[in-house]
């Protein structure tokens, strides 16, 4: 398989989906928003555009499965499976507020192989495949050399169902600040991943994620040189819920405080 080929190939479908995405956002107003769930929303322009990547998906990796925050396909026991977000971000969107950004991962069995994530409003696109360097738009992104998370900048997520679950949210988010350079939270997972993979951050740290979110993103990490596991240590970080992402010098620190 050749997976810098399939790369090249998915940069070009999630950019497409990315144009689609920044030209419905022109027009788009309050009374196309869906609500799934409490602070769980969603529009036809989510829906449309991963249909879009679906498709093309399908024709470039016939027989592959699919997992999908929207539903538009399905995974059963596939070699081959694309997991896609097709608007990461979508509270931002809504809003007019970036980042926002497409999320195209391959896993073959248990391995994400390849990743690709696209930003939309600044058209940044984050790619890589097995064995490969990390890219930006064509150049070799590297994670940061900062070697102590009193001088780093960490990126939290949270989903509202963990947040309002844990009494110890609002402690854990004045621990960081306390302890690091500071905290954002920019409101799209798979940004974040790519912000620390191209050093814009040292740290993301997030429970509640969905494979979704940060399948692509992990995979662009490791292969900028950081380290990605589940809140345990471990390699569940796609599947488990928990998901930590740090420049290759922190990880140890950060777990601690973690």
């Amino acid at each position: 398989m050749d997976y810098e080929k399939i790369c090249e190939q998915v940069c070009r479908i999630a950019r497409s989906a990315g144009e689609y995405i920044a030209r419905e956002r022109e027009g788009f107003a309050l009374s196309d928003i869906e609500q799934k769930g409490r602070h769980n929303l969603v529009s036809y322009v989510d829906k449309t555009a991963e249909k879009q990547i679906v498709g093309a998906l399908r024709e470039l990796l016939p027989g592959s499965g699919f997992i999908t925050e929207e539903g538009s396909a399905t995974a059963s026991d596939e070699e081959f499976k694309w997991i896609i977000d097709p608007l990461d971000g979508t509270t931002n969107f809504l809003h007019g507020l970036p980042p926002y950004s497409t999320s195209i991962a391959l896993m073959h069995g248990r391995e994400v192989v390849v990743g690709v994530v696209y930003e939309v409003c600044l058209r940044e696109m984050f790619y890589a495949w097995k064995g490969s360097e990390a890219y930006l738009n064509g150049k070799v992104i590297r994670a940061s050399e900062v070697r102590a998370v009193e001088n780093s900048l960490i990126a939290i997520g949270f989903s509202y169902a963990a947040s309002q679950a844990s009494g110890d949210h609002m402690a854990n988010l004045a621990r960081y600040q306390r302890s690091s350079d500071g905290i954002r939270r920019l409101g799209s997972a798979a940004v974040d991943a790519a912000y620390v993979a191209c050093g814009r951050f040292e740290v993301f740290v997030q429970s509640g994620l969905a494979p979704w979110d940060i399948a692509a993103g992990a995979l662009i990490v490791q292969r900028a040189g950081g380290r990605v596991t589940d809140y345990a240590g471990g390699e569940d970080y796609i599947f488990g819920g928990t998901f930590v992402a740090t420049n290759p010098y922190i990880y140890d620190e950060f777990m601690r405080t973690l």
